[in-house]
C-alpha cells in the first residue's frame, strides 16, 4: 500500500481529486446510506413485517393536511408516490407503512392494497410535517444560515439544533464522546434517568464508553437488586450526552423494568434498538465495503491509469450532478433505473484510451 500512497501524492499535482479521495468519498456516501436505509428494500414495501425501525418518508403530495401524519417506506416512495413532494423522516422505532391506508384517501398501495386502514399503534411527531427542533423550523432553514448540527433524541425522535438542547455550550461534548443524546424535555419527563447521568453522560465522562473499567462499573446489574444510581444532590437541567454502552448499564430489576414500561421507554433495553444497531444491518451480507474494494483495485493501478481515471471520474461527476439537477427541478425519485441509464449512456460515449476502474462506475 506505500507505492499507492506515493502514486496518488504524485496525482495530486496533476488532478486536484486523487482516485484517493474518490473512495473516501466513496466509504463516506456509503456509511450515509447505512445510516438512513439501513437494510432497506426498495422492491418490496415493508407492511407485513409489521412495526419495525425503518427508513420514513412524509408525502406532502398525497397528506397535504398537517393533521393527516403519514409515513411510507422506502419501497412506497419509489413506486407510489414518484414524483411527489416528500418530507424525508430519517428512521424511526416501532412504524408501519401507512401507504395506502385512509389517511390517502381512496388512493391504495401499488405493492400491497390490502392493508389495514390505520395502523394504530405508529406515533407521529412534527417532523412529519416537515419541522424540527423546539423552533419548529425546516431543515435546511432557508431563514438561518448558521451552521449548526442536527441531533436526534433517541426517546421522542425528534431532531435539535445543538443549540436549543438546553445545555450549555461548554457542556456539549465532541462529536466522537458520546453514542446517544436525550433532548431536555424527555430528560425532564423521564426524571429517573437522571441518577443514571450523573454517572454515564459524556460531559462528565469525556470521550469515555462502558470498556472503560477504570471509569466505569461494567457488572452486568442482577435482576433480583435494584442498581439504578442514587439521585444526585446537585441536579442539572438540559439535554443529556450518553457516553457508548450506557443503555447496557440501566438496571433490569423488576420494579425497574415496570418503571420504564410505564413510561413507554422499554425500548432502551432493546439491544436491537439503537440507530447503531440499525446502521450495522445494512452492513450484513457485505463481507468488504466499496471502500475496501476499491483500495484493491488502486493498488493495482500505474500512474497514468491513476491520472486517466481521474479525469474520467471528474467528467462523470459534473455530468451526474446536471442529470440530477433535472430531477430535483421536478421533485422526482431518482429510481435504480434511472442511475443505470445514465450509466448506460456514459459507458457508450466513453472514450476508448480512458481506463476506468469498475469501482468508479
Amino acid at each position: 500500500m506505500a507505492d499507492t500512497s506515493k502514486n496518488v501524492e504524485n496525482c495530486e499535482e496533476d488532478n486536484s481529486v486523487t482516485m484517493l479521495d474518490v473512495l473516501q468519498e466513496a466509504n463516506q456516501l456509503e456509511e450515509d446510506a447505512n445510516a438512513v436505509l439501513g437494510a432497506s428494500d426498495d422492491g418490496s414495501c415493508t407492511y407485513n413485517k409489521g412495526y419495525i425501525r425503518q427508513a420514513l418518508y412524509a408525502c406532502k403530495t398525497c397528506c397535504p393536511n398537517e393533521q393527516d401524519l403519514a409515513g411510507v417506506c422506502l419501497a412506497c416512495s419509489f413506486h407510489c408516490h414518484e414524483g411527489h413532494d416528500f418530507v424525508e423522516l430519517y428512521t424511526k422505532r416501532n412504524f408501519r407503512c401507512d401507504c395506502g391506508n385512509t389517511k390517502f384517501g381512496e388512493k391504495k398501495c401499488s405493492l400491497d392494497p390490502c392493508k389495514a386502514v390505520e395502523n394504530k399503534e405508529n406515533k407521529y411527531n412534527q417532523n412529519f410535517k416537515g419541522v424540527y427542533c423546539t423552533c419548529s423550523r425546516p431543515y435546511p432553514d432557508p431563514e438561518d444560515t448558521t451552521d449548526d448540527e442536527m441531533l436526534q433524541c433517541v426517546i421522542c425522535e425528534d431532531w435539535y439544533h445543538s443549540k436549543h438542547l438546553g445545555s450549555p455550550e461548554e457542556e456539549i461534548p465532541e462529536d466522537d464522546s458520546f453514542e446517544e443524546v436525550i433532548c431536555k424535555d424527555c430528560m425532564s419527563k423521564h426524571d429517573f434517568l437522571r441518577n443514571y447521568a450523573a454517572k454515564y453522560s459524556s460531559s462528565k465522562t469525556k470521550k469515555n464508553s462502558v470498556n472503560n473499567k477504570e471509569d466505569v462499573d461494567v457488572t452486568s446489574p442482577p435482576s433480583e437488586t435494584c442498581t439504578m444510581p442514587e439521585k444526585p444532590s446537585t441536579e442539572k437541567t438540559g439535554a443529556c450526552f450518553w457516553i457508548e454502552g450506557w443503555r447496557s448499564l440501566l438496571c433490569v430489576c423488576e420494579n425497574c423494568k415496570k418503571l420504564y414500561e410505564e413510561q413507554q421507554v422499554s425500548f432502551l433495553l432493546d439491544p436491537t434498538d439503537s440507530v447503531q444497531a440499525y446502521e450495522e444491518a445494512g452492513k450484513v451480507g457485505s463481507s468488504e465495503s466499496q471502500y475496501e474494494k476499491g483500495m484493491k483495485a488502486l493498488a493495482s493501478l500505474g500512474h497514468v491509469q491513476q491520472v486517466n481515471a481521474i479525469e474520467e471520474y471528474n467528467n462523470m461527476k459534473e455530468r451526474l450532478k446536471e442529470y440530477l439537477q433535472k430531477f430535483a427541478e421536478n421533485k422526482k425519485v431518482v429510481r435504480e433505473e434511472d442511475i443505470k441509464e445514465f450509466f448506460s449512456g456514459m459507458a457508450s460515449n466513453k472514450k476508448s484510451k480512458v481506463i476506468v476502474p469498475s469501482f468508479c462506475r
